[in-house]
């Protein structure tokens, strides 16, 4: 152990009481900021999750129809001219006439892990005892290969019911719980679906009942196998939507305005549809990180003032190292090695009690509904909440230990002796 170190413990040893505030103070900041990060991020993926396994990663639908303008060329031919392309007077049609060639345009993007054709309409619905709105949703689930059940986690979602049932027999639907307790039905019984735009009905039978957690979804949406869906609605070929799903959920983005560019429909990124909440989301986080780290402004302030205390009180022994050879540099270090030995004892102790609270909350059961489903507390484990929490300590705390650090090495044994230090 280097001089430095030593003479650096034993000047913390003479204040430990003020340094156990400081440490106290920078084990709850770090702890409290990795729980903090842990319990909002853990929400924000599983509304991500949610998300994805609900609407997919991309959107493709409506076709766009670019609008071009004549306008003739400046030159020797006054016939000539050229058009260009008007993104303000695009026009979007919408559904997509042919969505077999867009799927199979699909399949040359790199990064699409699977896609599936979705037709949907609204409806009235109709059970023995009330009426409702909804939409049905015609998926295909015969191709394997473009399956929704591959695109989406409506398989893993059925809570009640049987789902081979709606698989592999004509006319059966799966209803959101929401919906079939609104209409006080149950998988077995029979309903009256009517086209809202045309009037024409069909009685179809209930296979299975499915929970996402999302009632936006829960409370409307009606799955009917695809060719149900275009028997009901008399269309053959088209579909409202394809669904698609990426590798990297985070190329979204960039995708969807390569694939807008060259299938000419419109495709929506999942960071574009659900922006507001995913801003909110991250709104909570800076803040619950704000709000913690006052734990770690606080042990910044008592290291300082302790560091202040302990350069007073220690000015001869200050004076008598300087005049045994040590130079500003080494009593500064003294100094910065006290906080530095405080900061790594109160980062250790704060990151097992982040992780160990962390645990805790992850038991605490917590049913929630509404924008996604969980019955526990929801947590992420994240080596970078770990990280952040530390370098937000030792930002603090450092910058706190150099201003009186600075003020030790500037004794001078002389000012000492005659009582004139600063």
């Amino acid at each position: 152990m280097s001089p430095n170190l030593q003479i650096a413990f034993r000047f913390l040893v003479a204040k430990r009481r003020a340094m156990l505030l400081s440490l106290t103070c920078i084990v709850l900041g770090v702890g409290f900021f990795i729980v903090t990060q842990a319990t909002t991020s853990g929400f924000q993926d599983l509304f991500i999750k949610t998300l994805l396994g609900t609407d997919g990663a991309i959107r493709i639908q409506d076709e766009i129809q670019d609008t071009l303008r004549s306008m003739a060329s400046v030159g020797d031919d006054p016939t000539a001219s050229f058009q260009i392309e008007e993104k303000e007077g695009r026009k979007y049609i919408e559904g997509i006439p042919q969505p077999a060639q867009i799927m199979e345009a699909l399949r040359s993007f790199s990064n699409v892990s699977g896609m599936a054709e979705v037709l949907h309409e609204d409806v009235f619905i109709k059970s023995s005892f009330k009426q409702d709105t909804a939409q049905i949703y015609g998926i295909n689930v015969d191709n394997e290969q473009d399956s929704f059940f591959k695109v989406s986690n409506l398989s893993t979602q059925v809570v009640d019911g049987d789902l081979e049932q709606f698989r592999t027999q004509p006319d059966r639907i799966l209803m959101g719980t929401v919906l079939a307790k609104r209409l006080q039905v149950e998988p077995g019984d029979s309903v009256l679906i009517q086209v809202a735009s045309t009037g024409d009905q069909r009685r179809y039978k209930i296979a299975a009942l499915y929970e996402t957690g999302v009632d936006d979804v829960d409370r409307v949406r009606v799955f009917m196998k695809l060719s149900d869906a275009r028997s009901l609605l008399h269309k053959t070929t088209e579909a409202s939507y394809i669904q698609v799903t990426l590798l990297d959920k985070d190329r979204a983005p960039a995708d969807a305005a390569q694939m807008q560019q060259s299938l000419k429909h419109s495709a929506s990124p999942w960071q574009q549809r659900e922006s507001v909440w995913l801003t909110v989301f991250r709104a909570l986080r800076v803040s619950s990180a704000i709000t913690v780290s006052i734990f770690t402004l606080i042990a910044g302030i008592a290291m300082g003032s302790t560091l202040f205390m302990i350069v007073m009180e220690k000015t001869k022994e200050i004076a008598i190292l300087r005049s045994m050879g040590y130079t500003p540099r080494d009593i500064s270090s003294i100094f910065i090695w006290q906080a530095a030995i405080v900061l790594l004892i109160g980062c250790v102790l704060g990151w097992a009690i982040g992780s160990g609270v962390t645990y805790g909350i992850s038991q605490v059961p917590l049913p929630i509904r509404g924008i996604f489903k969980t019955n526990y507390f929801v947590v992420t484990w994240s080596i970078w909440h770990y990280v952040e929490a530390t370098a937000t300590a030792i930002v603090v705390v450092m910058i706190a230990s150099l201003v009186p650090a600075r003020r030790a090495a500037r004794l001078q044994p002389g000012d000492v002796i005659r009582g004139t230090a600063q």
